[in-house]
C-alpha cells in the first residue's frame, strides 16, 4: 500500500504542504483539489522531482524516500512512471520509438504488459508510424500513457492529463485511461481538479486544500458527506454503484443496493456494472406516496438526517434507501411544511431523463463499463 507524508515550505513565507495519506495497492486514487492546493507538488515529491524539506514515500515496499533515515532515491530509479499535461512525446520519433523508449527503461526482471498489448489497449496500432507533430492531442496522451506503461513502472503518476484537452478529445482519452487502469493492476495518483474525472475514474479520493489533506476514502463515502467542500457544489450529490438488470419500455432498468432505477439512455447489457451521480438538487421529496406523475424513479426512503448546507435557505435531507444512502437539497420553507423529521418514511423522486451523459465507469468489471451523470 503506498503511503505518502510530505511537509514542505517554498520560502519563509510562502505555500506550505502538510499532508500524509496512504492509497490502495492498485486503482486510481484521485488528488483532487482546486488550484494551488498542492497537488502537483505531492507528485513531483513522489516522482523525485522535488526534494522536501520531510517526507516518507513508500510504494510496493521500497521506501523511496526517508529524510530522517538519509534515504532518497533518484528519479530514474524509483519506477515511477510520469504523464503530465502535455504528452512530451520525442518529436523526431515515430510513435512506436517512443513506445520502446519506455520499454527499454523498464528493469530487466520487471514484469507487465507486452509492446503488442499495450498498442491494442490504447488503440494506438494505426499510429505506429506517425511522428508526434501528426497526431491530435488526444492521440499524443494515449502514446504518453502506453510510454509509461512500458517503462513497467512500480507507480503511475498522472497530472491533470486530460487538462490540456477540450471536451472532445477528454472524451475519446477516458476510455483508455479507464483500460490502463484495468489492465496495469498497479497504485495510480492521478492530479485533477475536474470531478467528471474522479467519477469516471477514481476508486480512491483525496481532497486537498491549501496544501493540507481535509479527507481521505472511496469515492462513494466521500460524495455522501455533506461536511466537505463537494457538498456545497451545485452537482453535489452521490455515487451508486449499479448493475443494468435490462430495459423496461425503452427504459434502461438499473439495479442497486435499495432497489431499481430507471434511466432514459443504454448502458450496455444485462451484467453491466457502472457508478449513478445522483446529484441533490435533482430529488425531490414526497410525504404521500406521488400518484399519476410521469417521474418513474419513486423510491421509498427513511429520512436519517437533515443537515445544513450553510446560512442559506436550503438543506440536505440525507435518504436511507435500502442500504444505499441518497441526498436531496431542498429548502428550509420545505422541511417546516411538510413538517420533515428524522425517522419520518418519504418517498424520493428522481427522473430518469436526468441520467444523460455517458463516459465509462470506474472500478473493474467483467463486462463493458459506463457512467451515468446528470446534467451539469
Amino acid at each position: 500500500m503506498p503511503e505518502v507524508a510530505l511537509r514542505h515550505r517554498f520560502g519563509r513565507h510562502g505555500f506550505a504542504l502538510d499532508i500524509a495519506f496512504r492509497a490502495p495497492d492498485s486503482g486510481v486514487t484521485a488528488l483532487f483539489g482546486p488550484s494551488g492546493c498542492g497537488k502537483t507538488t505531492v507528485l513531483s515529491a513522489v516522482a523525485g522531482l522535488l526534494q522536501p524539506q520531510e517526507g516518507r514515500v513508500v510504494v510496493a515496499g521500497t521506501t523511496l524516500l526517508d529524510t530522517h533515515a538519509g534515504v532518497s532515491v533518484v528519479p530514474e530509479r524509483r519506477r515511477c512512471g510520469v504523464v503530465f499535461q502535455d504528452a512530451r512525446l520525442f518529436p523526431h520519433l515515430s510513435v512506436a520509438s517512443n513506445l520502446r523508449y519506455g520499454l527499454r527503461r523498464a528493469p530487466r526482471d520487471a514484469t507487465g504488459p507486452a509492446f503488442e498489448e499495450v498498442v491494442a489497449l490504447l488503440g494506438i496500432g494505426p499510429l505506429l508510424e506517425r511522428r508526434p507533430g501528426r497526431l491530435s492531442g488526444g492521440e499524443r496522451q494515449r502514446v504518453a500513457l502506453g510510454r509509461a506503461l512500458l517503462s513497467r513502472p512500480r507507480l503511475l503518476l498522472m497530472d491533470e492529463p486530460l487538462a490540456a484537452l477540450d471536451a472532445a478529445r477528454r472524451g475519446e482519452v477516458l476510455p483508455f485511461l479507464a483500460r490502463l487502469r484495468d489492465a496495469a493492476r498497479i497504485p495510480i495518483l492521478y492530479v485533477t481538479h475536474a470531478l467528471e474525472e474522479v467519477d469516471a475514474l477514481a476508486d480512491h479520493l483525496v481532497l486537498l486544500d491549501a496544501g493540507r489533506v481535509l479527507a481521505a476514502g472511496t469515492v462513494e463515502e466521500l460524495t455522501a458527506r455533506t461536511d466537505l467542500p463537494l457538498a456545497a457544489r451545485r452537482d453535489a450529490g452521490v455515487l451508486l454503484p449499479c448493475t443494468v438488470l435490462g430495459s423496461e419500455a425503452g427504459l434502461t432498468r438499473l439495479g442497486f443496493a435499495g432497489g431499481v432505477l430507471l434511466a432514459t439512455l443504454e448502458a450496455g447489457p444485462p451484467g453491466t456494472r457502472l457508478r449513478v451521480r445522483v446529484r441533490a438538487r435533482d430529488i425531490s421529496v414526497a410525504i404521500e406516496e406521488p400518484r399519476g406523475l410521469s417521474t418513474r424513479n419513486i423510491l421509498r426512503a427513511v429520512l436519517a438526517q437533515i443537515l445544513p448546507t450553510g446560512d442559506g435557505p436550503e438543506v440536505f435531507l440525507r435518504l436511507a434507501v435500502g442500504e444505499s444512502t441518497l441526498l436531496a437539497r431542498v429548502t428550509r420553507d420545505s422541511v417546516a411544511r411538510l413538517g420533515l423529521v428524522p425517522g419520518l418514511e418519504l418517498w424520493a423522486l428522481v427522473k430518469a431523463v436526468t441520467f444523460d451523459h455517458r463516459v465509462i465507469a470506474a472500478g473493474p468489471s467483467p463486462a463493458p463499463d459506463t457512467m451515468l451523470d446528470s446534467p451539469a
